[in-house]
């Protein structure tokens, strides 16, 4: 008989977190959510721990609207085993080219970091700045979006979530679901547009790559995605430790725009 390895939602704990409540506390809200859509639910901190544990998959639609609700982010970004949704590609004007990083002195992670990280030791968890930089053809200038990101790690994945309010676009949430290899880290990103902003809510996605340096602080690789015309574009992207902190004071702390 085959066993399937259950796989914790690293993502919907990172989503939480950010949103700096309790499993009893979301759950709560998310009773709430389904009385104002007029959809009552029985969320309990019970359910919010298998989901998060990975026991439990998939929420029932009931569960699904509550937790876009509450989250403000589509189910299907909140680390659920769902069909993998298709790319909102809008004509907004926004291409793209290849850049160079701009980052020097990049060098491999030292072996204790690469060992802690093999052995699943806690070495990344905490705020990051999240930094990266893009260029704007209809604007024919190079932009930057900077977001403050809580990680949390398991094993050697690492699920790296904006915090409320931490965008330099504002309410752009973003999304990392990464995993590291010794001093390499690879994985994906996606990023929801405000809906009254220049990109008019639409949603991009695509894939990182960044090399640890050997303090394990920062982190610095580029990230690639489609433009508006599906082409691939590429850019900078750098995610630097503010504090190793994940404490509700340190949160709240870090729930504003970056410098």
């Amino acid at each position: 008989m085959t066993t399937t390895a259950v796989v914790p939602n690293d993502v919907l704990r990172a989503v939480r977190i950010g949103l700096r409540l309790s499993q009893d506390d979301f759950a709560k809200a998310l009773r709430q959510a389904g009385k104002e859509l007029g959809e009552p639910n029985e969320a309990s901190k019970r359910l919010v721990q298998r989901w998060e544990s990975g026991t439990s998959k998939t929420p029932r639609g009931v569960y699904a609207r509550a937790l876009e609700r509450v989250t403000g982010r589509p189910v299907e970004a909140l680390g659920f085993s769902l069909p993998v949704p298709v790319a909102r590609v809008h004509a907004d004007g926004a291409g793209g080219h290849d850049m160079d990083t701009g980052a020097e002195g990049v060098t491999s992670a030292g072996v204790g970091a690469q060992s802690a990280a093999q052995s699943g030791e806690e070495t990344f968890s905490g705020v990051w700045l999240s930094r990266y930089e893009f260029y704007s053809s209809s604007r024919a200038k190079t932009y930057e979006g900077k977001h403050y990101v809580v990680i949390v790690q398991h094993g050697n994945r690492l699920t790296a979530q904006s915090l409320p309010g931490a965008s330099s676009n504002p309410d752009s949430p973003l999304t990392l679901d990464l995993t590291v290899d010794r001093n390499v880290v690879t994985g994906s990103w996606v990023e929801q547009t405000a809906s009254d902003g220049y990109y008019n809510g639409a949603r991009y996605h695509g894939a990182v790559q960044l090399l640890v340096e050997p303090t394990g602080r920062r982190m610095v690789g580029k990230w690639v995605g489609f433009g508006k015309d599906f082409d691939v574009n590429t850019g900078p992207w750098e995610l630097r430790l503010v504090d190793k902190s994940v404490s509700k004071a340190t949160l709240e702390c870090y729930s504003r725009v970056p410098d």
